[in-house]
């Protein structure tokens, strides 16, 4: 559970500095996301990507029914749908805005002002920075283009990001909520075991 922010946390930073570095230095890291509806789970999502450069990694979905892997490379998407026995790997060409840009989200927060500043917590023993509040769709076209053409599809005209980053600003969890169809839906997102950036290759098969 994370520390109430009128704790004291060792490590303590502020986020414009944090964010600032992350701006620096690109990252590799393993994710895992789930979607909820209506207060049920919809599909989960486990992988590992690059952050803070160009999008390259693996990533594989599961819902009911269905189990997707994904692979984006430097210059190429591939898909398999593993729900289907013996079902191969398709190449498409790689979309040019399949890439959430996690600090640009942070920095839209930063820029509401000072209510989405909510303090230091501590998040599985590391220190973050906690920022929350509600930004509207067109706000994340330039940083996030495919979650904005997505969204804006069904009806979405914003929503509430609670965003936890560390002192290198990288993100450790974000949580983005919404009404969608007259529902209410969450992505929560966890990143860990960060490292050098990687390379992902074709895969073979």
């Amino acid at each position: 559970m994370p520390t109430s922010s009128a704790a004291p946390v060792a490590g303590a930073f502020e986020p414009e500095q944090a964010l600032a570095e992350a701006e620096k230095t690109p990252y590799a890291a393993s994710i895992k996301g789930v979607t909820e509806a209506a207060g049920r789970e919809m599909s989960t999502m486990t992988g590992r990507s690059n952050l803070g450069t160009s999008f390259t990694g693996r990533a594989e979905i599961r819902s009911t029914g269905l189990w997707m892997e994904t692979v984006t490379t430097a210059d190429a998407n591939y898909v398999r749908n593993r729900t289907r026995e013996g079902s191969g790997w398709v190449k498409a060409p790689r979309s040019p805005d399949n890439e959430a840009n996690y600090a640009g989200y942070a920095k839209l927060l930063l820029a509401a002002g000072p209510s989405a500043k909510k303090g230091m917590e501590n998040r599985g023993g590391v220190p973050a920075y906690h920022l929350a509040g509600h930004l509207d769709l067109d706000q994340v076209a330039s940083i996030d283009p495919r979650t904005h053409r997505s969204m804006k599809a069904k009806g979405v005209t914003g929503f509430d990001i609670d965003q936890w980053i560390d002192s290198q600003g990288r993100t450790v969890r974000f949580e983005q909520r919404m009404e969608m169809r007259g529902m209410q839906a969450v992505n929560k997102i966890d990143f860990s075991e960060f490292g050098p950036v990687e390379t992902f290759t074709a895969p073979q098969g």
